[in-house]
């Protein structure tokens, strides 16, 4: 026995020694301080360990010495509850801890596939809430729709969860079958919704020709191969003579920045497409990459509540910049650099890192983007308002230009 927690100590003083590291090198201003006297243990505190961690190995030598039952005294339990513990007290849901078994599905949905229902959510006052269904996914042929809060998986209720476990719930192997306990804003009420899990392959730009020489491109979320499609998409367009663009972001929930950067530099000629300041008040710069394909063509964009991260840089950029018009409601406002480190052990880290700004010095995070033109589109309606409006507004402008030449 002695033996047993002689090495839980060793393992639980590695865990400790990288908590200490993240909340200094990471998560900057947090800080876990002491709370009142306690009699200190008779195994000293690790020198790599801060003072203001000192009473958290306290604990572990507490428990590890005297706890009435130490079997339950599990090192690899109570260092992933230390974990959680540290994460919720940043009150941060984009700051999420990922558990080993779990990491390598997060590193694949940037890669344009992933196994599972297809749906990106949020945590929004607490409650797991569907930001989008992604386009042909499973979760969209079973019903989900944006704004729809999930409420238990598989008859679990997901109350405490973090936003990074729910989401490890819902995911699973392609054909596998998860039930949804979803609460739904129109009609308002609840309904248990079943998914069949899919591979899910994110094609994530589609476009075609509108009446006239307008053409509509959809973006519907920003993954590796999404630059490529664009482009692909861009000089199909100009071979179709397109004279005016509709860009649809939509329901679209962000995804790799540097994929956004360089779907932003296709509308672009130069300048910056966001800036980012980091804990330190530090500022980096993210400039226009040569090469765009459409750096002059007439455009309007299309936003809603559901239009966040990297789709709000690439609408704020482009507001900001003159180039387009929005159109749509105040997006989502998430507008926070969300980095995914790997772990020791496997697991691994989302840690907010920094805030985005448009380069107007509009910061995005908790506020969102306003639209030159509010378009409200009621739930049940045949007609798409808001792309009516666009529509309208990207003719007018084709006309005058005609005009001024003419």
């Amino acid at each position: 026995m002695a033996r047993l927690i002689a090495t839980a100590r060793t393992r639980l003083v590695l865990v400790l020694v990288v908590f200490a590291l993240l909340s200094v090198a990471v998560m900057g201003c947090t800080r876990v301080l002491p709370a009142g006297t306690v009699s200190t243990p008779t195994q000293a505190t690790p020198q790599e360990v801060p003072p203001e961690l000192r009473s958290v190995w306290e604990v572990w030598s507490v428990l590890s010495r005297d706890y009435v039952d130490p079997g339950r005294v599990d090192p690899e339990k109570l260092s992933q509850g230390a974990i959680r513990g540290m994460l919720e007290a940043l009150d941060d849901p984009y700051t999420s801890y990922v558990p080993s078994d779990h990491y390598h599905l997060e590193a694949e949905s940037y890669r344009g596939k992933f196994e599972g229902i297809g749906a990106e959510v949020s945590m929004r006052d607490g409650r797991l809430t569907v930001v989008t269904p992604l386009d042909g996914s499973p979760a969209e042929r079973a019903g989900i729709r944006a704004g729809d809060v999930i409420l238990e998986v598989d008859g679990q209720s997901i109350a405490g969860k973090t936003l990074l476990e729910a989401i490890q719930m819902i995911r699973g192997p392609e054909g596998t079958t998860v039930s949804l306990l979803v609460l739904r804003q129109q009609p308002p009420g609840t309904e248990q919704v079943r998914i069949v899990r899919d591979e899910i392959k994110v094609a994530t730009a589609t476009w075609k020709m509108l009446d006239g020489s307008v053409a509509y491109l959809r973006v519907g979320r920003f993954v590796d191969t999404t630059p490529d499609e664009v482009r692909g998409a861009l000089k199909q367009i100009q071979e179709q003579g397109a004279t005016g663009l509709l860009l649809d972001l939509r329901n679209n929930p962000g995804g790799l920045l540097s994929a956004t950067v360089t779907v932003a530099s296709q509308f672009l000629k130069d300048g910056l497409v966001l800036y980012e300041v980091d804990r330190a008040g530090e500022r980096r710069d993210w400039p226009v990459r040569q090469g765009g394909l459409e750096a002059s063509i007439p455009m309007v964009v299309v936003v809603n509540r559901s239009t966040a991260s990297g789709a709000e840089v690439l609408a704020g950029a482009l507001q900001a910049r003159g180039r387009a018009t929005l159109v749509g409601t105040q997006t989502f406002g998430k507008g926070s650099v969300t980095l995914l480190r790997e772990l020791s052990d496997g697991s691994g880290l989302y840690v907010t890192y920094a805030r985005w700004y448009t380069p107007d010095g509009r910061l995005i995070q908790g506020e969102g983007l306003a639209p030159d033109s509010v378009v409200e589109q009621p739930e049940n309606s045949d007609t798409d308002l808001q792309l009516a409006r666009a529509m309208e507004l990207l003719s007018a402008r084709l006309l005058s230009t005609s005009t001024e030449r003419g």
